[in-house]
């Protein structure tokens, strides 16, 4: 059981590099303007649902290694499950690398479920 924990952990780490990755790529190629999101001008909320969001996997990181199983079995799936569908909602995106990553993202998501779904107690 401590094997899977590990296994989840190291997922999420990879996803949540993959997520930085992608931010640091785009900020290289200048395919963002500062201070705005989707071309809207951000405001607060929209920085603390960013901050949010990229703190999914951070927090995830954490309960695999600490919150008992069952729970963290379910929590991994939702929370997996979740970062898809906000990913899939941003989809296409500008830079080739960008979309290159989301599909590696969605593998680790994918990975995640999966182990977290296989997962048994014995």
């Amino acid at each position: 059981m401590e094997g899977v924990r590990i296994i989840l952990s190291g997922l999420w780490v990879a996803l949540m590099l993959t997520y930085l990755l992608g931010d640091v790529l785009r900020i290289f190629a200048g395919d963002f303007t500062a201070g705005e999101v989707d071309g809207q001008e951000a405001n607060q909320w929209m920085w603390v649902v960013a901050a949010a969001t990229m703190l999914i996997p951070i927090v995830m990181l954490v309960l695999s290694l600490t919150l008992a199983y069952p729970a963290i079995r379910w929590v991994s799936i939702v929370a997996a499950i979740f970062l898809v569908l906000f990913n899939l909602a941003g989809l296409p995106y500008a830079g080739l690398y960008d979309n290159l990553l989301i599909v590696v993202g969605f593998v680790f998501n994918g990975l995640i479920v999966w182990y977290a779904w296989t997962w048994s107690a014995i």
